[in-house]
C-alpha cells in the first residue's frame, strides 16, 4: 500500500537527486577535519544565515545539546519555554549530561515568550541561585501548533539577552519554515543570536543530520563538545550530500507545503464531529469531538485501511497533528480529506 504519512514532517525520505547525490559523494574523515562535502555543507550553512562557522551534527536534538554545553557551564540555567522541545522531547538532556538547569516560562499562543517573563526569570547575582547564561527560543514553535516567530521578536529578545550579558540560541528545526512564513530572509531570523540550530531532514527531507552555526570561536568548541557526546563521523560526507541538496534546493519549495496544510484545513472543516484547531506553516491540529460515532482508535484504524498514517498528539487522545512535507501533494491532500469524510461518515 502507498502510505500517505502525516505524523510528521520527520518521516520524509531522500529525493532521488539525493540519493544520487550521496552515491556520488566525494569524502574524507570528518573527525580529522578531511572530508570536502561536509566541509561545503558547514560554510554553505554559515554563509545562508550569516555566521562565521558552522559543525554537521547528527540531529536537531544533538546539535541543541551541544548548543547548551558549549554555552553553559554546569550548574548554570537556562531560559526556555515550557513547551519548548529543548525542554519537553530531548529526554532531559541538558540536565542528564549538560548539568544544566531549565527555567522555563509560558509558551504564549503566538509561540514567543514574553519578553517580561524572561526579564523575570534571570537570576539575580546570589549564591544560592544558579547562574542564568542563555535564554533560548524555537522557531517555528512546534508545540504552539508550527507557528512562526519574527524576525522583530527575535531581534527583540536578542538586544534584552545582550543588555543583561546573557547568551541567545535559536532552535531553529523549522526555521526555513519561519522564513517562508515571513518571506524574511534567513539572517534576519537569525540576527542578535550567538548560537542557531536548525534540521536538514523533516521538510528538506534529508535522510539525517542538522547543523549548528554560530561563531569560529564557538563552534571550535562545539566541535569538542560533539566528540565528547559520541557525535563525530567520519566518512560523513554521503550524508551531507543529501543535505547540500535540503540545503539549496528543497527550501524553496516548502511554500507548497504551507498550502497544502491551509487546503488540508479547509477540507477538515468541514467535516462533522471533528474542529480544526489551528493551521499554521506546514502544520495542521485538529480535534476529534466526543459527538463522534467512532473512538481515536477506530478512527486511527480506519484512516491506516485507507492509507492514511496519523496519530494522537502526545498528552491528548483526540488532538491530531498533519504535518505536511514534500511527499503529501495537493492529490494526496485531497486523498485524506476523503479519507477522514469516510471515516466519520
Amino acid at each position: 500500500m502507498e502510505w500517505i504519512d502525516l505524523r510528521s514532517d520527520t518521516v520524509s525520505h531522500p529525493t532521488p537527486a539525493m540519493r544520487e547525490a550521496m552515491a556520488k559523494a566525494v569524502v574524507g574523515d570528518d573527525v580529522y577535519g578531511e572530508d570536502p562535502t561536509v566541509i561545503q555543507l558547514e560554510r554553505d550553512a554559515a554563509a545562508l544565515f550569516g555566521y562565521e562557522a558552522g559543525l554537521f551534527v547528527s540531529s536537531g536534538t544533538q546539535g541543541n545539546l551541544i548548543a547548551l554545553m558549549t554555552h553553559c557551564p554546569r550548574g548554570s540555567e537556562v531560559i526556555c519555554g515550557d513547551k519548548a522541545h529543548i525542554f519537553v522531547y530531548e529526554a532531559g538532556g541538558m540536565s542528564a549530561l549538560g548539568g544544566i538547569m531549565p527555567h522555563t516560562v509560558k509558551v504564549q499562543a503566538d509561540g514567543t515568550l514574553a519578553l517580561d517573563d524572561i526579564v523575570h526569570a534571570i537570576r539575580g547575582d546570589n549564591y544560592h541561585f544558579p547562574r542564568t547564561r542563555l535564554v533560548s527560543i524555537e522557531n517555528t514553535q512546534n508545540s504552539a501548533g508550527g507557528v512562526a516567530l519574527s524576525p522583530t521578536y527575535t531581534q527583540q529578545v536578542a538586544e534584552l539577552a545582550k543588555r543583561h550579558g546573557l547568551k541567545f540560541h535559536i532552535d531553529g528545526a523549522r526555521i526555513f519554515n519561519a522564513a517562508v512564513a515571513y518571506n524574511a530572509a534567513l539572517p534576519e531570523l537569525a540576527a542578535g543570536a550567538d548560537s542557531l540550530t536548525f534540521c536538514l531532514s523533516k521538510g528538506l527531507c534529508a535522510p539525517v543530520g542538522s547543523v549548528l552555526l554560530g561563531s569560529a570561536t564557538f563552534i571550535s568548541e562545539a566541535r569538542r563538545v560533539r566528540k565528547m557526546l559520541g557525535g563525530g563521523m567520519r566518512q560523513a560526507g554521503v550524508l551531507a550530500a543529501a543535505g547540500l541538496i535540503a540545503l539549496h534546493e528543497m527550501r524553496h519549495r516548502l511554500h507548497e507545503d504551507h498550502a497544502n496544510a491551509a487546503l488540508l484545513a479547509e477540507g477538515l472543516s468541514d467535516i462533522p464531529h471533528l474542529r480544526v484547531l489551528s493551521q499554521a506553516t506546514n502544520f495542521v491540529f485538529f480535534w476529534l469531538e466526543e459527538s463522534a460515532p467512532i473512538t481515536p482508535a477506530e478512527f486511527e484504524k480506519r484512516l491506516q485501511a485507507a492509507g492514511v498514517l496519523l496519530r494522537p498528539y502526545p498528552g491528548y487522545a483526540r488532538k491530531y497533528r498533519c504535518v505536511l512535507h514534500y511527499w503529501v501533494d495537493r492529490s494526496r491532500v485531497e486523498r485524506v480529506i476523503e479519507a477522514v469524510r469516510g471515516a466519520l461518515a
